[in-house]
């Protein structure tokens, strides 16, 4: 499955924000200046307030898209709905920076929290309206909570990117086969 390319950054984007709690043992957003590390990363441009309440406004909007990620179809659209609607999101095509066109939906000055929002719930828009919802998962590894996005053709992807999930758990069945045949 191909979206588009704003699309897919922006998916990418929510699963590099959701896996900053997920992936580690530890939260990789705990200061303004791990966020500004985050968005650095992300190529997130915009205004900022660089405050504590900026931070806690952006995690608390991880675990919101963390559980449109995991959600079944109903509660995912009434849940990108409501983050639309919150923002009234006005879609309109801008070129910036090394981006060609793409759709924002907000202006660069609103809000931090509500730009991300808008972003996360317009590729995901995308995702739904191709009923493309399977494609977003939680990683198979039995000790990891990473989200991983499914963009390969024959949608066989089932371990996250943060880590060595896949690896270990190649490595474990294949010990675990070698110990059955012997």
């Amino acid at each position: 499955m191909s979206f588009a390319p704003d699309t897919e950054v922006a998916l990418r984007s929510v699963v590099n924000l959701i896996n900053t709690a997920e992936a580690t043992d530890v939260d990789q957003l705990l200061t303004p200046s791990d966020l500004d590390e985050f968005l650095a990363r992300e190529e997130f441009t915009g205004s900022r307030t660089h405050t504590e309440g900026e931070l806690r406004a952006v995690r608390q909007l991880r675990s919101r898209l963390r559980a449109i990620w995991i959600s079944g179809e109903d509660d995912a659209v009434r849940a990108v709905n409501d983050i639309l609607r919150a923002a009234r999101a006005l879609p309109q095509l801008v070129k910036h920076d090394r981006w060609d066109y793409h759709l924002h939906a907000t202006t660069p000055e609103a809000p931090l929290e509500e730009r991300m929002a808008v972003e996360a719930a317009m590729a995901l828009v995308d995702v739904i309206r191709s009923g493309e919802l399977d494609r977003l998962r939680v990683c198979a590894a039995p000790d990891c909570g990473a989200v991983v996005l499914d963009l390969s053709r024959n949608r066989s992807k089932r371990y996250c990117d943060t880590g060595n999930c896949g690896n270990r758990e190649h490595v474990r069945a294949y010990r675990q086969r070698r110990s059955s045949a012997g």
